[in-house]
């Protein structure tokens, strides 16, 4: 498994709290904790900025990328709003995730509690090459719900 250097800060309101770690060991995200200093309730469809308590700093080539956590969505319906958020090479503010419960039940965000995952990922830049027309294709034009169910 190839791997990656990324810097880490944690910030004073997150001492008590361990840095983000990969949960078994070809895990391919790591998870993140609230940083909230009172529990937070969540209605059903309310959605809420949580604090993680960390910076980070990505080489120019990477993203991070916060992702849902399964057991959270399957049991409670709570999941990461815009899946994946995505964190570039030169942000250097807090890391936050954006919840929302798509649950029947309020759920309740503790201080600690595993709330998401975060993904390294390489970063491609793409070139656009502007043509008059396009290869054709079998599929073609043809999209949503085109190949079947």
């Amino acid at each position: 498994m190839k791997t990656v250097t990324v810097l880490i800060k944690k910030l004073p309101h997150a001492e008590d709290l361990p840095l983000p770690e990969y949960a078994t060991r070809f895990a391919s995200g790591m998870d993140l904790l609230a940083c909230v200093n009172e529990p937070v309730k969540l209605k059903p469809f309310q959605r809420v900025l949580i604090p993680t308590g960390i910076n980070i700093q990505l080489p120019p080539e990477y993203e991070a990328q916060i992702r849902p956590r399964s057991g959270l969505a399957l049991k409670y319906g709570v999941t990461v709003l815009n899946t994946p958020g995505t964190i570039d090479a030169d942000y250097r503010g807090e890391v936050e995730v954006i919840l929302i419960n798509l649950g029947q039940e309020d759920f309740v965000v503790e201080r600690g509690m595993k709330i998401a995952q975060m993904v390294i990922a390489p970063v491609y830049r793409a070139i656009f090459l502007k043509k008059k027309e396009l290869s054709s294709s079998e599929r073609g034009e043809n999209g949503f719900g085109s190949t079947g169910i």
